[in-house]
């Protein structure tokens, strides 16, 4: 009996002492993460000499709002935001429009030549045409300098598809569609009155995913659009940060520029700007997300 005390009275100490590491470690990990984010709000409001003097570390000090008032000050970020905008919520609807009846379509255990045709999507993921004729393709479909181009490029995400296909495929049991299938239901029935009903959690994981990359998407715009007047968000604040990089530089002589002192002040304001209204979602759709995420995970 004593014996069996002391392994148990070990055991916790084990336990205690793991669980204190552990503690450790994501308060380590929290600070390495969060650090730099905070770091980047401070320095936004913060006098730039004293930035780049290493005087500002943990809160800010001298404070101004110069960066963030040229910024909004500049016409062209209201336009930007309007297209981003205009390009996140167009093309995730038609993402989504694509992506779940795919993933559904190929979730499908008698659907005949599913497997070849997802290997064809997977093929997509390591091997494509190159850069160059991408660009002839897309100029000879006349796209070239139009939303559409922006909006359409990737309908579809292999990976995306694949992690929708998953979750069908192992969160909704065939039983289901025997049994509607019994009752009359079509396969278009049932995926709109069953699958996407209890798709919740991997279709704002999806919208997530899908939102961000358009949000964030700044590759496209620079190759295939010539035309300021759609400008994402992200071009925009890069035309900003050249310019202002230019005059901080001494290279710019003229009106028009927002100051050397106040470079880094800007860049800090860019970064801001660009980040948090998509961070802004993710708190309405954590616990969607939390699911979504674990798809095949395996509960220990």
């Amino acid at each position: 009996m004593a014996k069996r005390m002391n392994q148990i009275k070990e055991k916790s100490v084990a336990d205690r002492v793991f669980g204190a590491v552990v503690l450790i470690l994501s308060i380590i990990t929290f600070i390495i993460i969060v650090y730099p984010l905070w770091f980047v709000i401070i320095a936004s409001i913060s006098n730039s000499n004293l930035v780049n003097q290493g005087k500002v570390i943990f809160w800010p000090k001298d404070i101004n709002f110069y960066g963030f008032q040229q910024i909004i000050q500049d016409a062209r970020i209201w336009k930007g935001y309007l297209n981003t905008i205009f390009y996140v919520v167009v093309g995730t609807t038609l993402n989504m429009a694509v992506t779940m009846p795919a993933a559904y379509a190929l979730s499908r255990p008698d659907f005949k030549g599913r497997g070849k045709i997802m290997f064809y999507f997977v093929f997509t993921m390591f091997f494509n045409g190159g850069l160059v004729p991408l660009y002839m393709t897309v100029s000879s479909l006349g796209l070239i300098s139009t939303k559409t181009i922006l909006v359409v490029m990737v309908l579809v995400n292999t990976y995306n598809l694949i992690i929708a296909r998953t979750f069908i495929e192992s969160s909704i049991p065939n039983d289901l569609y025997e049994a509607a299938v019994i009752d009359g239901c079509s396969h278009f029935k049932y995926f709109f009155s069953v699958v996407l009903p209890l798709s919740k959690a991997v279709i704002a994981v999806l919208i997530l995913y899908y939102a961000v990359y358009h949000w964030n998407d700044f590759f496209n715009a620079l190759m295939f659009n010539n035309n300021n007047a759609n400008d994402p968000l992200q071009i925009v604040l890069r035309s900003i940060l050249l310019l202002n990089e230019a005059f901080a530089n001494g290279t710019g002589a003229g009106a028009g520029g927002y100051g050397q002192m106040f470079a880094d002040q800007v860049k800090y304001a860019a970064i801001i700007v660009s980040t948090v209204p998509i961070l802004c979602v993710y708190p309405f759709i954590q616990k969607y997300f939390e699911k979504g995420v674990m798809i095949g995970a395996v509960k220990g």
